[in-house]
């Protein structure tokens, strides 16, 4: 038996000569992934078996090396649900829980059964959300990857969300002009910025989760287009992007002169995070 302080301690400091950005919260994490007990109630447990222990180490070690976390324990956790996740598909971030907020929130505006449309699904994360918190709303989700496709397939199994492997610029045509909401988490990373992009996004999302082009931009020109053939008139369209184009994403929609309202929002660190806008007829 190892005591359970010591263990942590070292993982702790472990992870942070590593340089990850939340050294004490993953080491907990880890932990209360290889033993079963909840993050908080690790301290009730005064040592680790050894088994369990070098198994535990294992993990420190790959993260150490800034493998993501939710790769090693298998799920993210995203506003009331947790998610399967791993290598193939984007792991949904905290900041995308305000998007899938905001749109949840508009829908109690709509009608009785709203229909809405997720773009780049991804993980499903809020497709999945919408469906869980909305049911009376009809949800299609669409992505393109195979891999992140199949991640979606988990995680939206058993759920009422209609999914589609295909491009975003072109799916649902009979649903044109019908639906009452669209909502995208886009990529939006500028080709020019790999550089800093932190390691756990950049070597393990995937690629066509992340780059948009020279400015980043691309795919929110896809995401306006789309929207704008999807939406009936009044329907509303929020769109994630990063915290640099809190001017930029809002202007692609602001320039086609079909839109009306366009604002743009932050997130819960204050800063800009997504756009939205409504339909004109």
């Amino acid at each position: 038996m190892i005591a359970t302080r010591d263990l942590l301690g070292r993982a702790r400091e472990r992870l942070a000569a590593a340089g990850v950005a939340s050294p004490q919260h993953d080491a907990e994490a880890l932990l209360s992934h290889v033993v079963g007990v909840p993050r908080l109630r690790l301290r009730l447990l005064a040592d680790v078996p050894a088994e369990r222990a070098r198994e535990y180490d294992d993990l420190i070690a790959r993260r150490a090396a800034r493998e993501p976390l939710q790769h090693l324990t298998g799920t993210a956790p995203f506003r009331h649900l947790e998610l399967a996740v791993g290598p193939g598909v984007f792991v949904p971030r905290p900041e995308t829980e305000v998007v899938a907020g905001w749109a949840i929130d508009a829908l109690a505006a709509t009608g009785p059964a709203p229909v809405v449309v997720d773009l780049c699904t991804g993980s499903g994360a809020i497709a999945a959300s919408i469906a869980d918190e909305v049911p009376a709303a009809r949800v299609h989700a669409v992505e393109l990857d195979p891999a992140a496709h199949a991640w979606a397939e988990r995680n939206l199994a058993g759920s009422s969300v209609t999914l589609v492997h295909g491009d975003a610029a072109t799916a649902f045509p009979e649903l044109d002009g019908q639906v009452d909401l669209v909502v995208a988490n886009p990529p939006y990373i500028p080709l020019e910025a790999w550089e800093s992009v932190e390691r756990e996004v950049r070597d393990h999302d995937p690629a066509l989760a992340l780059w948009s082009g020279d400015d980043g931009l691309d795919a929110i020109r896809m995401v306006e287009r789309t929207a704008g053939r999807l939406l009936r008139p009044g329907g509303l369209v929020v769109v994630e992007h990063a915290d640099v184009q809190g001017e930029s994403a809002p202007a692609v929609f602001a320039a086609s002169g079909g839109w009306a309202e366009v604002r743009d929002h932050l997130d819960l660190a204050g800063r800009p995070r997504f756009a939205t806008a409504r339909r004109v007829g």
